[in-house]
Parts: C-alpha cells; structure tokens; sequence
C-alpha cells in the first residue's frame, strides 16, 4: 500500500509539473506533438526522469526479487516486478503449479538487464533452484509435507519437480500397494515428503507412501483388534508370489499360503487367483505385533476326501492324473483334492532299482488299483503293476531246472551278477558260478552291464521270488580232466610268469597256472627261479575244488640226489652183508678147530 500510495503522489506532482496535462485538449498543439517537439525544459526532463526512477525498485543481474502475476496464458506468464518493464516467463517453468492465476507471488532471478531487444531476461526456475537446497534441507528436518510435479518416469520409479530440483520417487514409495502402472501420475502434481537427501551427488528422494503409512498404521491398529480365527472377510488380491498371495483387507495385508490355496495341488497362484480379484477368505492365525495374517482359501470349501464315494475300497481300481513326482514314486490325484501314493515298487514286476520317472511323467493319465485305503488319515497306496500279469505265475513251467536261457546282465554285487532274464523275472549267478577255470574277484572282471548272457537255472524258489542261475555249467568241468593230468607226483615243464615274496606263479601245459611256494624255488646251483625261466616242475598237491596246484622245482632236482643216496646206500649195505657174512665164518671155523683142539688134549690125558 505505501508502494501504491508513492506512485500517486509521484503522478501527481508530474501532473503539476507539466502544464499540458491541464490544457484543454481543444487548446493542445498537436502539430508540435507530432513534430516531437519538446514542451519541456531540461531541468524540467531531468527532474521528471528523477522522480520516475524512484517510483522503480533497484534490481541487480543475478539477483532473486519477488514479483505478482499481472498476466498468463498457455505459453507465457507476464510479472510486475516494480521495473520499467515487466518479466516474462515461459509457462512451461510452472508446470508443477496448474493453478497459477493473476496476482499470485513468484520469486525471479534476473539473468538479463537488457537482451539485444532491450527486453529484461528473467527466470523463475533459477530462482527456485537458488534457494532450493535450503529448502529441501529444511523440509527435511521439519517433516513438511510438500508439491512437486511429476515430470516422468525412470527405471525403478518416478522424477518430480520439487522447488525446481529433480527427486527421486521410488516405485516402492508411491504407494502402500504395489503399483504397476507408473505412467498414470506423469504430468500430475503428489504431496511428498523428503525423506533422504545427499549433498554430495546432489540427490533428493521423496515418498508419497510416507503420508499414507500414518493413516493405515492407525486403521492397522483398528482392524487388528477386531480380529478373530475362523473370522471370513473380503479382500482384494493385491500381490502374487511364487509361494502365495498378499490380500488386502482394507489398510491391512493377509497372505495366503500356497498350500492354502486349494485342496489339490497348485504349481502357482496364478492358477486359482487373478490380480485385483476381490475373494472371501478365512483367518487363521494373527500375531498383532508383527501384524502379521494369516489367511486361507480352501477352508471355506470341505475337504474332498470328505465326499469321496464311500463304496470305494481296497481292490478297486481308479484312474487319475499323475501331479508330483519323485525318485520313491508318482502321486495320482484321482479327484480335486484327493491323491494316492503308488511306490516305484509297485509300478512294474521287475526287481531292478528304477525311479518313478522310467515309468511316468507329470501329466500322464493311469489307471490304477488300490492297495491300502485309510480314510480317517486321508491316505491312499495305489498300484499299476496288478492290472498286469505277475510274471511268475507258473513259472515252473517256463523255467525248468537245468533249462537253458539267454538273460541282460543288470548289475553287480560282492557275491555274483544279477540278469533279466525278462520284464519281472531276475536271477543271481553266484560269482563262483561263473567260470570253471578263472578265479574272479569281483564280476566286472568277467563282463560287463548290459551284456547278454546264457545260463542255466540251477535253483527255483517261487514263494521267495529267488532264481539261482549258473554259467560256468554250460560247459563240463575241465578239472575232471586237469584231475588226471596233472596228477600228484606227475613232471610237466612250465614257466615263471611272476615273482612274488620269493614264490612264483608258473604257467603249465593248457594254460593251468599253478603256484611254487618259495622254499620249492631253489635250483640245483642254489640260486631260485626267477621270470621267464623254463623247467621242470613236479606236481606237490591238486585240489579240484579249490581250482589249485602246487608245483615244485626242488623236488625235482632233489630227487636225483636222492636216487643217488639210496643207490650208495645199498650198495653200503650189500659190503657190509658180506663183511659181516665173512666175519661169521672166520669165527665159526675158529671154533671148530679149538673144538678139535680139545678133543686131542682131552684123548691125550
């Protein structure tokens, strides 16, 4: 008012001051107007052009002044700055206030006294950024809540104008629900407030969710104590994840397990909801202070083994859908929320270990029997090898003792080699069952999985399911022969084929291997055998059974030796017959002539 009040007196006193201004327009020299004349004096110019310069505000490039809006339209806006001309501002500078009318303060920043036109540069946006940090810093502290402009959208959230700087509004801070659709707040103005600034990188975020949270806190509160289990209540599907879904309850969320979803099985949530759904859902467990909800969907709807048909019972049979597997077996879900167990066992006759994928995959129609029924335990064993013939059902017939097969090497044991000998029938080939002549230490050394075999059923044991099969009896035992070859006490000539700990293991006649213990090693020079030496061997000991022969080099030199002794030793014997023989006569004719002696003595007396 008192700027106001200044003006007019001033327009007063040049009123005055020009005569004029009084003159009678009839009177007025218009032709000295229009030649510009000049009807004042200097003095009188000079102190008009005084007096109207302080009717002006001082201003200074680079200075913020405050100014009111005098006029604006779509693209300008025009401001009374108090200046001999007025500041025009492009409308796009207010873009975060659309409701900028006449006479509304805005701060300026003189950039330009005058341009190549004359014309004063002024810019409303720099004003608001020079002061902006200080702001924004100050907002900070308080908590004011604030208006910015959203500008547009970035990846993660939003950029808005607040005091001319550009803020950071996350996706997560728009709302208390997740919001998917960003580009519907562009070009609209929020409330924020600022709630992380770093000087630094000259970044400020803001939150819209910040000024709602308040609010739902309290409503939380409210809905929390009104809780009850077994309460049913409306909601609004606001966010599906792989393992449930968030309902909104009305400023509180719940989530729905997965497994709560429905009876029968679920792969994902999508299958039995959709975003924004409204749905009924039960309470089943709250804690108020981590305000947390627990909600479920298939409560509200009986358990389907509650009306399974009551006629059904053990035996009968059932088709259904395989939904799960795993390496034990399928589960078949033979109605909406009803499912059976069928073990892998239980899926084929065959005895191999196998996995429920060899037989079945998810999805696959079966039809089954069941083996076990408990209702009361919701539980259910089911079967698919039953609907197929048992393969050992007269058996007898088809695998008579002594009978000759071709079986498929399965797998190993310690003990022997499993075979199949068709889909459900498996036999054991005992290890010593496999080779007459060879003696194996582990099965893999005499053939290999998958390999095909003959064999000969040498025991049959239906009750147990037990076949004992043999290979090595295809063949007749070649140690009944060996057993009259390589007699105890029979010569054969063999050769070292390895050392070990001083003994040796020679190579005989029909590839018989046979075993030279150390102390039958030694030569007649004295030294022992060694690799690759050629001799004589003598059989020491043959075992059938044990498939083993004992040879010996030592005996075959020391029995030379020995001829010799008994030779020298009878003829010893026979010399010393005859010395002994000669010795006896001596002494028998001795006595006869003393006998004669004394009878002369005994005639002479």
């Amino acid at each position: 008012m008192a700027e106001e009040t200044k003006n007019e007196e001033t327009a007063e006193k040049i009123v005055k001051v020009n005569p004029a201004a009084n003159v009678d327009p009839a009177d007025f020299d218009w032709v000295a107007f229009e030649e510009d004349a000049d009807t004042y004096s200097k003095e009188e110019r000079n102190t008009l052009l005084e007096r109207y310069d302080d009717t002006l505000n001082s201003i200074v490039e680079g200075e913020v002044i405050n100014g009111t809006v005098i006029s604006l339209n779509k693209k300008e806006v025009v401001i009374n700055i108090g200046y001999k001309s007025e500041g025009v501002v492009s409308r796009n500078e207010f873009r975060y206030n659309e409701d900028l009318k006449i006479g509304d303060p805005v701060e300026l920043l003189i950039e330009t006294m005058e341009d190549k036109s004359g014309q004063l540069v002024v810019s409303h946006k720099k004003a608001r950024m020079h002061s902006a940090w200080d702001k924004v810093n100050e907002v900070l502290e308080t908590g004011e809540i604030i208006t910015g402009f959203v500008k547009c959208r970035t990846k993660g959230g939003l950029i808005a104008d607040v005091f001319g700087i550009e803020a950071f509004l996350p996706g997560s801070q728009i709302d208390v629900k997740p919001i998917r659709d960003y580009d519907q707040f562009v070009g609209k103005n929020m409330e924020f407030k600022v709630v992380k600034i770093n000087p630094e990188f000259k970044n400020v975020v803001v939150s819209h969710k910040a000024l709602i949270e308040a609010e739902l806190e309290e409503q939380k509160k409210q809905i929390m104590s009104g809780l009850e289990k077994g309460q049913v209540l409306e909601g609004i599907v606001k966010n599906i994840t792989s393992y449930g879904v968030f309902i909104d309850l009305g400023g509180v969320d719940g989530l729905i397990h997965i497994t709560d979803l429905s009876w029968g099985r679920v792969n994902h949530p999508e299958e039995i909801v959709a975003l924004d759904e409204k749905i009924n859902v039960v309470i089943l467990d709250f804690d108020d202070d981590k305000k947390r909800i627990a909600l479920g969907l298939k409560q509200l709807q009986s358990h389907p083994w509650d009306a399974l048909d009551t006629g059904l019972n053990v035996g009968d049979k059932v088709k259904g859908k395989v939904v799960v597997l795993a390496d034990y077996g399928a589960f078949i879900e033979i109605a909406p929320g009803v499912e059976g167990l069928i073990h892998v066992s239980e899926m084929s006759w065959s005895q191999h270990l196998r996995t429920a994928n060899d037989f079945l995959k998810i999805g696959d129609e079966v039809e089954a029997q069941i083996l076990t029924l408990d209702r009361e335990e919701r539980k259910m064993s089911l079967g698919i090898k039953q609907l197929m013939p048992d393969p050992w059902e007269g058996i007898e017939a088809k695998y008579e003792l002594s009978s000759k097969h071709t079986a498929a090497v399965k797998n190993f044991t310690n003990f022997g080699v499993f075979v199949e000998l068709e889909e459900g029938i498996d036999g054991l080939i005992h290890i010593s069952d496999l080779s007459w002549e060879k003696k194996i230490k582990h099965p893999s050394e005499f053939c290999a999985v998958g390999d095909k075999m003959d064999v000969v059923v040498l025991e049959l044991d239906k009750d147990n399911r037990r076949l004992s099969l043999g290979h090595k009896q295809l063949e007749e035992n070649p140690w009944d022969t060996y057993e009259t070859i390589f007699a105890e006490g029979s010569e054969h000539e063999g050769t070292v084929v390895k050392v070990k700990d001083k003994s040796g293991i020679v190579s005989l006649p029909y590839g018989i291997e046979g075993f030279c213990p150390v102390k039958h090693m030694a030569k007649e020079s004295g030294d022992n055998l060694k690799t690759d030496d050629k001799v004589q061997f003598k059989i020491i000991e043959f075992n059938k059974d044990a498939k083993k022969i004992i040879v010996s080099h030592a005996a075959i030199w020391g029995e030379v030796v020995e001829t010799k002794r008994r030779e020298n030793t009878s003829n010893t014997n026979k010399a010393v017959k005859n010395i002994n023989a000669s010795t006896e006569k001596s002494t028998l004719g001795d006595l006869d002539a003393l006998a004669e002696l004394k009878e002369k003595m005994e005639k002479g007396k």
